[in-house]
């Protein structure tokens, strides 16, 4: 079946995958996005795993309604607890976040201590650490996780350079340092928007950003399968997308264009517990 102009799914569980969006865009701009974010039910970093792949079921029916061509699961903790039920009731390629970060970041490591930070829910998965442990090919690869729950509520109220941010950053960060890891994984799609400071904090590290290695890899799956839209000879100045969300909380519209780089106009609201069967 012909899907090349049919558009690119993602979904989160808040806004936090607009910073993947974000980097689909970059890569691959004229495609059309549908973009879901359950921003009724954030976060999901605290949820159960029975929870979270109900949620994940609901989200990969509404994308599959609208006749997407790929799933992009820009949420790590749905990534972590819940990707296998994505895939088997989709009927689409999907992408999660996991992977492509684990191979990045063992590309990256020089001295094969690999930080990675994300919510309760995925750190507790043990997800990036399997992973990575498994793609390593044996080498004597360390991983240190630290869970960092306070940081999605903190960035969604857009306390991003605010002083409790910097204290809570030195807490959750504190064990890491002492590790003298030289590569962190940001296991949440929030996390991207704190980058400025965790580099200020761990001067010299790689970071490693799920979405970025996401949509590299959506890039060569699309090709392969031959459904990459056609390019046009033309600057995109902003790209189809369709935002739907579960509600709209009194940031959103500043956190939106804060990881996207454009105004996001009236994303519709939907419900999604109707969609469970």
């Amino acid at each position: 079946m012909d899907m090349k102009n049919n558009p690119i799914g993602v979904f989160d569980s808040g806004i936090g995958g607009l910073s993947v969006l974000k980097q689909f865009i970059r890569f691959l701009p004229f495609e059309r996005y549908v973009y879901l974010g359950d921003t009724a039910r954030v976060p999901y970093g605290n949820r159960s795993p029975e929870t979270v792949k109900r949620y994940a079921k609901e989200s990969t029916r509404f994308l599959l309604e609208h006749d997407v061509k790929l799933i992009v699961v820009a949420c790590n903790t749905v990534s972590s607890v819940a990707l296998d039920v994505v895939r088997e009731l989709s009927t689409v390629p999907v992408i999660g976040m996991i992977y492509p970060a684990a191979v990045a970041a063992l590309r990256a490591t020089v001295n094969k201590k690999i930080g990675v930070i994300g919510t309760r829910a995925t750190i507790n998965s043990n997800a990036y650490s399997e992973e990575i442990n498994k793609l390593s090919n044996g080498d004597n690869i360390k991983v240190i996780s630290q869970a960092c729950p306070l940081f999605v509520p903190i960035i969604e109220e857009g306390w991003l350079e605010h002083p409790a941010t910097r204290l809570i950053s030195e807490e959750y960060l504190s064990g890491l340092k002492a590790e003298n890891i030289d590569t962190l994984v940001l296991g949440c799609t929030h996390y991207p928007l704190l980058k400025q400071l965790l580099t200020e904090m761990m001067p010299g590290i790689s970071l490693v950003d799920s979405g970025e290695h996401a949509a590299v890899m959506a890039v060569r799956m699309l090709a392969e399968q031959e459904n990459l839209v056609e390019e046009k000879d033309v600057y995109v100045q902003k790209p189809g997308i369709e935002f739907f969300v579960t509600d709209i909380p009194s940031t959103f519209f500043d956190i939106a264009q804060k990881f996207l780089g454009f105004t996001v106009e009236s994303p519709k609201i939907v419900s999604l517990s109707s969609l469970i069967k």
